[in-house]
């Protein structure tokens, strides 16, 4: 599936976030100043950013109500996603800074970074809903994780996160099982 630039953006910032939430080994992996700049260094963010541990703290307060859109279908999603926008209150405007072309901001630049990234998450949202392709937001088919992330195959087909090499540790397990009923 192909989505426009930002909302891909919003949507893996999204997933980034989520998948910070205590998982599998009950590690919380947003808990210091240095991962909330890890998590700003692989997704920007323009506008006001503090920095400082009441941002982390708002940002890691928002992290349940966006893993919620994974936990519901496209018709449970909307109410979550209306909310989201008017808690913003998202105000959508076009603009265009630095090397990005005409994009959507849905918040002021000076709106606490929870905000923005909350808002930005439930306009890409709208975008998945619209487009009729809400199956492809996922959990992690490995029996032992609980990672979220967006199918953007072609066909639809991924089952797994990037988040631990889930795949490949789910098709070793297959092959061992199938090996050891071939054995018996």
């Amino acid at each position: 599936m192909v989505f426009i630039r930002d909302t891909r953006q919003s949507l893996m910032a999204a997933v980034y976030l989520v998948n910070t939430l205590p998982g599998v080994d009950d590690e919380d992996r947003l808990q210091t100043l240095d991962d909330l700049d890890s998590y700003l260094e692989v997704n920007p963010y323009t506008g006001v950013i503090r920095r400082d541990a009441a941002e982390l703290d708002a940002l890691r307060g928002i992290r349940h109500r966006l893993r919620g859109l994974w936990d519901a279908d496209r018709e449970s999603a909307v109410p979550l996603v209306n909310e989201m926008l008017a808690d913003g209150p998202a105000l959508p405007r076009l603009v265009k800074h630095g090397t990005y072309d005409w994009h959507i901001h849905a918040t002021a630049d000076d709106d606490p970074l929870a905000t923005r990234v909350l808002v930005e998450a439930a306009m890409a949202f709208v975008d998945v809903i619209r487009a009729d392709e809400y199956d492809r937001v996922r959990v992690c088919s490995a029996d032992d994780c609980n990672s979220v992330y967006i199918d953007y195959s072609r066909n639809g087909s991924k089952r797994y996160c990037d988040e631990g090499n889930c795949g490949n540790r789910m098709n070793v397990n297959a092959y061992r099982a199938r090996r050891a009923r071939e054995s018996v």
